[in-house]
């Protein structure tokens, strides 16, 4: 079982977490990161895009010149692509780009970035993340006493409005409740503070047994 260190908000140690290895202290599997922020990437884009084809653009249907005798080519309609005006050939159009990845595969990649961080030392679980204030400056305070204060992700309960409410306006923290993490936004920051109860969170989410239910 992984053993973690857990701190107050002074980073004074006050006791010890004893979490799943299979969660926190498995193999990392760097190549699954790349599958799921890939999926994870694609189910953001609008797929909007999209242009006129020749049968969408406003023109005459009138044949413009006569098929032979002319010495011209052949043209039917100044719709035609070739035509300043006219409809695009082959262009884009409205269109989902959004996949899932099997819930095996999120469950490992999750696991594996978490693993991550804990094997780097770049994870903090505090005992209980309570803010006397909303206040940003203070809670930027509390980070750089955690030594956390370097594009942290902080992930409690998301019943914590203090917390939520200070940290919405820092420029390079994010905060998260446990069923809200993924892999892109962990990979995008450089440290993991997780409050006690959001590390066992965590740790009942991705229990092998549970492993559907990741994303």
């Amino acid at each position: 079982m992984a053993k973690i260190d857990v701190y107050n908000l002074k980073r004074e140690k006050v006791g010890e977490l004893t979490l799943a290895d299979e969660v926190f202290a498995a193999e990392v599997k760097e190549h699954l990161f790349y599958e799921v922020v890939k999926a994870q990437l694609a189910s953001r884009r609008q797929g909007t895009a999209g242009s006129k084809n020749r049968s969408a653009v406003s023109g005459s249907t009138k044949k413009m010149l006569k098929q032979k005798g002319t010495g011209g080519a052949r043209h039917g309609s100044k719709r035609a692509p070739i035509y300043v005006g006219g409809g695009q050939a082959h262009g884009p159009r409205p269109r989902d780009w959004s996949y899932r990845p099997p819930a095996k595969v999120r469950a490992s990649a999750l696991r594996s970035a978490l693993s991550k961080f804990h094997k780097e030392g770049r994870l903090v679980v505090v005992d209980a993340f309570e803010l006397a204030e909303v206040k940003t400056k203070g809670l930027l305070a509390t980070l750089a006493t955690l030594k956390t204060d370097k594009k942290a992700l902080v992930v409690d309960a998301s019943t914590n409005e203090k917390l939520k409410l200070s940290i919405r306006n820092a420029a390079d923290h994010s905060f998260l409740p446990p069923e809200g993490v993924n892999v892109y936004d962990l990979l995008r920051h450089d440290t993991l503070v997780l409050s006690k109860s959001a590390a066992q969170a965590l740790e009942a989410r991705l229990s092998p047994k549970k492993a559907g239910g990741a994303q």
